[in-house]
């Protein structure tokens, strides 16, 4: 523990601190960042690029009574750091230890809990409005990054300012890069900002220096709006944002405190909606971070010399299999198209953007936006593959019902971090996809056992005339056994056995295959089959297994609720066998290792195989 960050109490020594001692601040903080992340893992460049604006915004306002609201979160660990909880960091995104994210239960400085994008103004605009109801007197401060700015939600929010009228501020804390490389006309718009000269109250300056005229000053300014505004628009383009009913600070230098503390103290005693324009770096002060900050969004343990992780896979991720492979399908189908929401990099799209740049779209974070616009590929011919996060699909709901499946289109879903992802927690981990997907009309899904199925069904789908859903994990792609053909519907059997059957969803057949040799050990003969579709149903199957086993258990990485375990146990009604389902809980799973997870909710080979031998036992 850094001894600098643990003699004080923070936030309450900041009030005192003078600017020489905030900057003295500045490189504490980030020295115990690079170290702490170096061991754990986690969002490095974005805290480090946040670290000034962190310390100007608890010095200038008082949390947690003013509400400091963090878009996504990724940026909060220096606010973890200044509300005194740098002591946690060793177990930071550790199983029981501190989340990576804003966490309500975790301290009352964090206002909300956050982990999806372009959130926190609206979040901030809905409290700023129950403080007027309510008659409390606290500020309200969202802060946003540039990448989430391009979600639409953030533009649902702003143009609601106007019409509230309730004092808030919103912070764009703009380091020209979210995850992958911003695209849209937003940022292009960001970008002619930093170029434009300041606008820092330029009003009351105007009033205040023609009030001293004596005798006709209050008519001058009372007759000079028309002027005021000419300079305006001369001087910036941030007028949009006075336009939505704010009034426009910056851009202003984020890794300068003084500034930042002096801007705030303005926007806090403004009596309407502020919005500032903050211009940050990305990995700020750890070279290594800087010269990649793509690298360093989210990295595990690394050397702190080298910035080289310390554990590196010889096998490709998924994310890699499915890049490559339809790189592949592409060079052969010029129907192929790939979409994504700011995730080129993060779903392994990066060599197809390279090899068909004119058939690669990325459409910023707007994951609605990012289905409807592949159906309206899909509908003029084109077979597009929409490359995403289970996660972040939930976001786009209706789309996928009312523009893909209902049109009957040919969009192939890719959804990767499909079932527990680890370290990132509740608001990460992907395993509701096959419930909110499997009851939808016309929808396939699949779900590969390895890499090699996962090439398979790729190619599977080009011969798919509607909608279709593939599922993979975060992390390796290992081979499990032999890749037979795909035909719609049909599972295929991993291992012989006689006293009891498992169904084994997608990447969880290894664990299920650790998990018949654990029975074999113990006399018990299980037989295992790898589903492959988890619709439709291998209703043929799953009949003659109904009539020879006693006992059939389902295993997958998603909800026992809504999942594939559910369909199965519903088809087999009625006969006269027992059906598990091995699934996760009805609960937001915390964060923690992907091993850890599973043995703590009964997932692991060990858990399963005891479950099966206590059924059979009865």
């Amino acid at each position: 523990m850094n001894k600098y960050l643990e003699n004080h109490q923070f936030p309450q020594d900041l009030k005192a601190m003078d600017y020489d001692e905030l900057e003295l601040l500045t490189y504490e903080i980030r020295d115990f960042l690079v170290e702490s992340v170096s061991k754990t893992g986690g969002h490095l460049a974005s805290n480090l690029g946040a670290v000034e604006l962190s310390i100007a915004l608890h010095k200038v306002f008082d949390s947690p009574k003013d509400k400091l609201i963090w878009d996504v979160g990724h940026q909060t660990y220096v606010h973890k750091i200044l509300t005194g909880r740098a002591s946690g960091f060793s177990g930071l995104r550790q199983l029981d230890g501190m989340s990576g994210f804003p966490k309500s239960k975790e301290s009352p400085h964090d206002i909300f809990d956050t982990g999806h994008s372009s959130t926190s103004i609206s979040l901030g605009l809905g409290m700023a409005a129950a403080r007027d109801l309510n008659g409390e007197d606290y500020n309200v401060v969202s802060v946003i990054g540039d990448g989430a700015m391009t979600g639409g939600v953030a533009f649902e929010a702003l143009n609601n300012v106007a019409s509230l009228n309730s004092k808030m501020i919103v912070i764009l804390n703009d380091n020209e890069m979210s995850i992958s490389k911003n695209t849209g006309g937003f940022p292009k718009y960001l970008s002619k900002l930093r170029g434009s000269g300041k606008y820092v109250s330029i009003k009351s300056q105007i009033k205040k220096n023609v009030l001293k005229v004596p005798v006709i000053g209050e008519g001058v300014v009372a007759g000079m709006k028309h002027a005021r505004d000419s300079i305006k628009y001369a001087m910036i383009d941030g007028i949009m944002f006075e336009e939505l009913g704010f009034k426009y600070f910056g851009p202003i230098d984020g890794h300068d405190i003084q500034e930042l503390c002096e801007t705030l103290e303005l926007a806090k005693n403004y009596h309407k909606p502020v919005f500032i324009h903050v211009m940050t770096k990305k990995g700020k002060g750890y070279s290594k971070a800087e010269e990649r900050p793509d690298m360093f969004h989210g990295i595990g343990p690394f050397d702190m010399d080298t910035g080289l992780p310390l554990k590196k896979s010889s096998l490709p991720s998924y994310s890699k299999v499915f890049g490559n492979k339809l790189c592949e399908m592409a060079g052969k189908d010029e129907r192929v198209t790939a979409v994504s929401a700011a995730m080129i990099d993060g779903t392994g799209l990066e060599g197809f953007n390279k090899l068909f740049p004119k058939r690669m779209f990325d459409v910023g974070i707007a994951e609605g936006h990012a289905v409807t616009f592949a159906a309206g590929l899909a509908k003029a011919g084109l077979k597009p593959y929409v490359a995403v996060y289970s996660t972040f699909l939930q976001r786009a709901y209706d789309q996928i019902i009312e523009d893909v499946c209902l049109q009957e289109l040919p969009v192939t879903f890719c959804i990767d971090r499909a079932g527990i992802v680890g370290a990132d927690g509740e608001t990460h981990h992907g395993i509701f996809d096959i419930s909110y997907l499997r009851h939808i009309p016309n929808m396939t899904i699949m779900a590969p056992k390895d890499g090699d199925e996962l090439e398979a069904m790729l190619e599977y789908s080009l011969q798919l005339d509607g909608p279709c859903a593939i599922r993979y994990p975060r992390g390796s792609a290992e081979t499990i056994g032999k890749t037979n053909k795909i035909h719609i519907g049909k599972s295929h059997q991993l291992k012989r056995g006689t006293d009891v059957e498992i169904w084994s969803v997608g990447t969880m057949a290894k664990i299920v295959l650790e998990a018949a040799d654990i029975l074999k050990s113990n006399g018990i003969s299980a037989s295992v089959i790898n589903a492959e579709f988890i619709k439709p149903l291998d209703k043929e199957k799953l009949e003659k297994s109904a009539s020879k086993y006693p006992l059939i258990v389902t295993v997958e990485d998603n909800m026992v609720s809504g999942g594939f375990g559910e369909s199965v146990k519903e088809y087999l009604k009625g006969n006269d066998l027992k059906v598990i389902n091995v699934g996760w809980p009805d609960s937001f799973i915390e964060h923690g290792s992907a091993d850890e997870l599973y043995k703590k909710h009964g997932m692991d080979a060990q858990s399963i195989a005891e479950r099966i031998i206590k059924e059979l036992e009865r």
